[in-house]
């Protein structure tokens, strides 16, 4: 990643996007990885890479060519053209890279453990059998063939869907035709045939029965090929005088027909076909679109959809897996017969998903709001849920039981529309007062309050996490909650989610960081906090960890508070556009990203404040839209006795040498390899030892150059 000569203090954040994606990629690579997680690795970075089309290259090629599109978060001052430019050389490396991962390593190895993707041709009569029954019974009847000529316009080809493009011969004319079947999502994309842990895959059971599509006609070859559509379609600019209800279910449809950006094609598409489809496609972009050409078209190798690995990661094969584990429950909370609330009452309490358990502490907490007579009142934010939960249930039985309760759902959960305007419509039937936040901002804070009437008065209990109160996310992503009943947090909650579900401009809160109104100024108040105390001679460290570093702004502070003499570790997940070791802007600061066995989504904030330490927790990362554009919450862990855990926590992360890879200042990484003792992996070590609970750690380590050199990200 080279410098920007328009500004060289900031790396471009969609080269850094990929730079993520190549670290995740690495991971399939990784032999120290069982061979079933090396899969599920390749099949995460081809879904993040149709992620990365679908949200940023749409309106980096509409910018390119003078066209509407938006402005972006790009502090680097890199032109359009130019990123585009690099993002299609990277890319290309990437997809060879996964092409050869897949066809050299993994299907071999996977092979050698008797998991076999297997052509056609090596079928036996018993085994054609069982294919032509399958044909026959189910996927002949869910095909579409669709015509193209004069009387058969060019069919629309949905996002990310797989097709088969398919040139014919009329046998009485001598004419060629072109027609276009969609693979179907429907049924499996790995067919099995007999032998245990054998597929064959379905576009090949298609492509062998065309004849069955086409009676009367020749069918002179067929190629697999695959579209991605730009889906971002700023669903944040809702009018606030429409319905917002109808206005998010008309844009999620009008999604559906966003311009295409990238068109995958196996191997071996004549260029004749190739010039027709994108022809075609380009077409149905419209007017003010950039046209497709040749840079558009990526030759992704003999497979194509690589995301549909996960179900061959998925098989059951524990020798090919990572070690199962029970998530702890709590100490705190190991009492079954004694009630959360009492505990919470007594001491605020700390978690840490997926290693404390989801359902014992988070589901419990509603769960007993919900059948506890005491209980008056039930707020809770939903941004993303997964279908019939816990949660969900508990909101159920609340409304039922005549509680109050009231839920901000996201309309605008990025890709996750549909799902939650279902469940808005569930929750209303049962009573459930259903708001979605202020217009024009997604509310992505993580905030559950509950209002109990006690024998000394009402009293406030809340839960402020960094992740979805979602039970499936919980058991992979790494997220972090605080349950307090501390006033002042209570009455925080409460007036914010006033303002969220009424009239209400609140721009003061009394613990709270909440974006948009105080946030950003808060933070950057902090951070230059600790170069006052470094210009003084007190102690100041910044540590910090998020997913994403983004914000000019908050990357500017950063930088002051380097030369003022502050030492700061950020543990930065994906996107950085902070360039660590630059002499005389970033000497003191130190970038390291963790990638593993699960996705690293907890956002936790230190401050040495001259020897006052501080620790925050909540739901934003720094960037512009965190800071801006969204609802946000973190909250101070004010109760001492939690921040022996989040100091050791954010220690693990800095002494992890198996897991971390750390960031150059020209935007590449080096993976760090261990030393002469154990391995340091982060999740490894979370697992063994409860993250604290057993060994709290007095101190966070010395800033010190750490090992690196395994491997870079993508080479």
């Amino acid at each position: 990643m080279s410098e920007s000569p328009e500004n060289p203090l900031f790396l471009n954040r969609e080269l850094s996007w990929l730079e993520f994606d190549a670290r995740v990629l690495h991971e399939a690579f990784d032999e120290r990885n069982p061979l079933l997680e090396r899969v599920k690795f390749l099949a995460i970075f081809a879904t993040n890479l149709d992620e990365f089309y679908m949200v940023r290259v749409g309106g980096l090629r509409r910018r390119a060519a003078g066209a509407p599109g938006p402005a972006g978060d790009d502090a680097s001052g890199t032109p359009p053209a130019e990123q585009l430019a690099a993002i299609e050389r990277r890319v290309c490396e990437l997809v060879s890279r996964a092409r050869r991962c897949l066809v050299e390593l993994l299907l071999p190895a996977l092979e050698g453990h008797g998991v076999r993707l297997v052509p056609l041709s090596e079928l036996s009569p018993a085994e054609w059998t069982r294919v032509d029954d399958f044909f026959e019974a189910q996927l002949f009847p869910v095909l579409t063939p669709l015509a193209v000529d004069p009387g058969h316009p060019f069919p629309y080809i949905s996002n990310l869907s797989l097709s088969l493009a398919v040139v014919l011969r009329d046998p009485e004319t001598g004419a060629e035709r072109f027609a276009r079947v969609k693979v179907p999502k429907s049924l499996p994309r790995w067919v099995p045939f007999g032998r245990p842990f054998h597929y064959v895959p379905l576009e090949a059971v298609i492509g062998a029965n065309l004849g069955a599509l086409f009676p009367g006609m020749e069918v002179l070859r067929w190629h697999a090929f695959r579209v991605t559509r730009h889906s971002d379609l700023a669903l944040g600019t809702t009018d606030g005088g429409a319905d917002l209800l109808t206005s998010i279910e008309q844009r999620v449809f009008q999604r559906r027909f966003g311009e295409v950006v990238r068109v995958e094609v196996e191997d071996g598409m004549p260029p004749a076909l190739r010039v027709l489809l994108l022809g075609e496609l380009g077409e149905s972009g419209g007017s003010d679109v950039p046209p497709l050409t040749e840079r558009d078209v990526s030759e992704a190798g003999p497979l194509l959809e690589l995301g549909d690995l996960m179900a061959i990661a998925g098989l059951d094969m524990p020798a090919l897996r990572d070690a199962p584990f029970s998530p702890n429950v709590p100490e705190e909370v190991c009492d079954a017969g004694r009630s959360i609330f009492d505990v919470v009452r007594e001491r605020d309490v700390l978690v840490h998903h997926p290693f404390d358990s989801f359902p014992a502490t988070v589901e419990r907490f509603l769960e007993e709001a919900a059948a506890d007579d005491k209980v008056l009142a039930i707020k809770l934010t939903l941004y993303r849920t997964s279908g019939d939960t816990a949660i969900v249930r508990a909101l159920t039985e609340a409304a039922r039981r005549g509680k109050q309760v009231a839920v901000l759902v996201e309309l605008q959960a990025r890709f996750d529309e549909t799902n939650n305007i279902t469940w808005t419509r569930t929750l209303e039937n049962v009573g459930v007062h259903v708001g979605h936040g202020p217009p024009g901002l997604k509310t992505h804070t993580k905030i559950a309050l509950v209002v109990r009437r006690e024998a000394d008065g009402v009293r406030r209990y809340a839960h402020i996490g960094t992740g979805n109160y979602n039970g499936k996310t919980a058991r992979v992503y790494t997220d972090i909650g605080l349950f307090t009943c501390r006033p002042a947090i209570g009455a925080d909650l409460t007036d914010l989610f006033n303002s969220l579900t009424g009239h209400s401009r609140q721009r003061h809160y009394r613990r709270l960081l909440v974006a948009p109104a105080n946030m950003r100024q808060r933070f950057l108040a902090l951070v230059e906090r600790e170069a006052d105390h470094a210009r003084a001679g007190r102690p100041a460290r910044i540590v910090a960890k998020m997913n994403a570093l983004v914000d000019p702004e908050a990357i500017a502070a950063l930088y002051g508070a380097s030369r003022a003499g502050v030492e700061i570790d950020l543990v930065v997940r994906g996107i950085c556009c902070l360039r660590p070791g630059v002499p005389g802007a970033s000497d003191r600061i130190r970038v390291i990203s963790v990638i593993g066995r699960f996705l690293e989504h907890s956002r936790v904030f230190h401050f040495a404040n001259g020897g006052d330490e501080e620790f925050y927790i909540g739901s934003a990362d720094w960037m512009p839209r965190n800071f801006d554009r969204r609802v946000e919450t973190v909250t101070p862990v004010e109760d001492r006795a939690l921040h022996d855990r989040l100091r050791c926590l954010l220690a693990t992360y800095l002494a992890d040498d198996r897991q971390a890879w750390e960031l150059a200042p020209d935007g590449s990484y080096l993976q760090r390899t261990p030393g002469a003792g154990p391995d340091r992996a982060s999740h490894v070590v979370l697992l063994d030892e409860s993250w604290g609970r057993e060994r709290a750690d007095d101190s966070l380590p010395s800033p010190a150059p750490a090992r690196a050199g395994r491997g870079r990200a993508g080479d």
